[in-house]
């Protein structure tokens, strides 16, 4: 063995010790990086991992941006959501403290080069984002950048949002690696938001089953109106994460909305009433759908200005007949209602709301009804009973007085007489004042303006009301009456002078008078010319097909006489 032939040895070249240097440099060089990429390649799996860890979206945004960060190196990091208006609704950023992003003031909406990935959803890397055609100048005491690094995050085909990075760590540039490993990034980064979507919108259709249970439940017991509705408005405001829900009940006479409940809003809202022929409720009301408006603002006529974001209008309808509409709204630019709503779930909602008012509504025409029961019974006592023995004795009373007697005794007589009279007439007015309907009494409403009236005059006038006051009116005449009525009070404490005033009103099967008679200096319509007020009660009785005359009363004072057919 030791004797080999050296023709057999191979030839070794001959190197240098420079050339072995550069060699052992090289491949140093080339483990550093290997070693480096399976530390950015186990970082980028940390970081997929990290991004998934809970389902909330505003985290899972957060953690998404803190990764992209670390993989790149960058000191500076943002995710912009982008919204339906190709604008960003909600801009997540990391490296900036709260005081200075409340000195920046105003975050990004998208313009400049930011707007660049919005329109243009593919990589984009620069030196100095200052160079830029689209740069725009940062605002005062936003930290200086240069360096740039911007990548689209998609959900499936859709665009979320974007992924900017800026100034990385020891002044170099953003390099093909970095953009690799954060596009790497954004593809896991879509999925984890996806899911924490879909599990937000799982959690939200949750929340409304719930509360539609919860209505449910409010169902088989004893239900209040408002109490009801206020529960709906409250509970639709939680679920849908909204800053203002309304309930507004719908008045098919007057053709106008009344809302009923508002709960997150002005509480100048709540008993106000907007016109639906002139809103975006018409077509809400006659579909019977759900609709979407922009701006609450703009949707009707309200009472208080109103300015919001993206509102529901959500109709609560019952067989067919429109009751009202439910109102959910959102502040201007919401993150929450980026999403389309589950429209079936908020109309299923909205159904067992519904519901509930239309049961509310039905038990108390119940306790109406009772209530009207028990003044019939009241009623057909007192005018059985009570007003047959007034009348006897009374007719007794007149027979006594035809006996031979002294003059004193006769006019006593008459006196009582004249006494049940009026005692009979009061106890009929109380008896149609019994059988109307609770709550929708013209009896009750004359009575207000009467009361009404002290005030001005100083007294209150007498108040007679004769027949069936409640039941005979039309409603045309009902609405202008109340009306005449205050006109002719208010003319009475202007002009008169008066110390008393009589009202009456006479309600006939043909026709209604009313008649309102003072005690002051009189008029003279040589020395008073006709005023506004006596033209407008002449024409509220000429578009009744009636009549209004002023006249002398006897022995002093005026006497305004307004009839119309009934």
């Amino acid at each position: 063995m030791g004797n080999e032939d050296p023709g057999w040895q191979l030839p070794l070249p001959s190197l240098s010790r420079v050339d072995l240097d550069a060699l052992l440099q090289e491949l140093l060089t080339r483990v550093r990086e290997v070693m480096t990429s399976r530390e950015r390649l186990r970082a980028l799996l940390d970081a997929v991992v990290a991004i998934g860890a809970d389902l909330d979206l505003h985290s899972t945004l957060e953690r998404i941006v803190q990764a992209a960060c670390r993989l790149a190196g960058a000191r500076y990091g943002a995710l912009g959501v982008i919204g339906p208006n190709r604008m960003l609704i909600e801009f997540i950023n990391q490296g900036v403290s709260p005081e200075e992003r409340a000195a920046i003031g105003d975050l990004p909406r998208g313009h400049g080069v930011l707007g660049v990935l919005i329109d243009e959803p593919r990589p984009i890397r620069l030196e100095d984002i200052t160079r830029h055609p689209r740069a725009y100048g940062f605002p005062a005491n936003h930290p200086p950048m240069h360096s740039f690094l911007g990548v689209p995050v998609r959900i499936r085909d859709q665009v979320f949002g974007n992924l900017y990075l800026a100034e990385k760590h020891g002044g170099e540039q953003f390099t093909q690696d970095d953009e690799d490993l954060v596009v790497a990034l954004s593809v896991a980064a879509g999925a984890a938001i996806e899911n924490a979507r879909l599990y937000a919108q799982t959690a939200r259709r949750q929340r409304w089953l719930e509360a539609a249970a919860e209505i449910t439940a409010v169902l088989l017991g004893e239900v209040r109106r408002t109490e009801a509705l206020e529960l709906v408005a409250t509970r639709a405001r939680e679920v849908a994460e909204a800053d203002l829900a309304m309930v507004l009940l719908y008045d098919d006479a007057a053709e106008d909305l009344r809302i009923e409940v508002a709960v997150g809003g002005d509480p100048g809202l709540v008993g106000a009433s907007v016109d639906v022929r002139r809103s975006d409720f018409a077509t809400v009301l006659l579909s019977g759908h759900l609709s979407v408006v922009e701006d609450l603002g703009t949707a009707a006529a309200w009472p208080v200005p109103l300015s919001t974001g993206t509102a529901l209008l959500v109709p609560l309808a019952a067989g067919g007949v429109p009751l009202g509409a439910l109102v959910v709204a959102y502040r201007p630019d919401s993150v929450t209602f980026a999403e389309d709503p589950d429209v079936a779930l908020v109309e299923t909602f909205a159904g067992q709301a519904a519901l509930a008012l239309e049961r509310a509504r039905s038990q108390d025409e119940r306790e109406m009804l009772a209530v009207v029961g028990d003044r019939e019974r009241i009623a057909r006592d007192l005018h059985d009973v009570v007003i047959q023995r007034l009348f006897a004795a009374g007719m007794q009373l007149q027979g006594a007085a035809r006996l031979p007697g002294r003059a004193d005794q006769q006019e006593r007589i008459d006196r009582v007489v004249d006494d049940l009279d009026a005692t009979i007439r009061d106890i009929r007015g109380s008896i149609f004042e019994l059988r109307a309907v609770p709550g929708d009494s013209l009896r009750a409403e004359l009575r207000r303006v009467v009361d009404e009236a002290r005030g001005p005059l100083g007294f209150r006038p007498d108040l007679r009301l004769d027949g069936p006051v409640d039941t005979a009116v039309t409603a045309p005449v009902r609405k202008a009456l109340p009306a005449v009525l205050r006109e002719a009070l208010s003319n009475v404490a202007k002009h008169a002078q008066a110390t008393s005033a009589r009202v009456t009103v006479d309600a006939r099967p043909t026709s209604l008078t009313l008649v309102v008679e003072d005690n002051g200096r009189g008029c003279d319509p040589a020395t008073n010319p006709e005023g506004n007020g006596l033209r407008n009660m002449r024409a509220r009785a000429e578009d009744l097909a009636g009549t209004c005359a002023v006249e002398p009363a006897t022995p002093a004072g005026t006497r305004l006489t307004w009839r119309v057919p009934l």
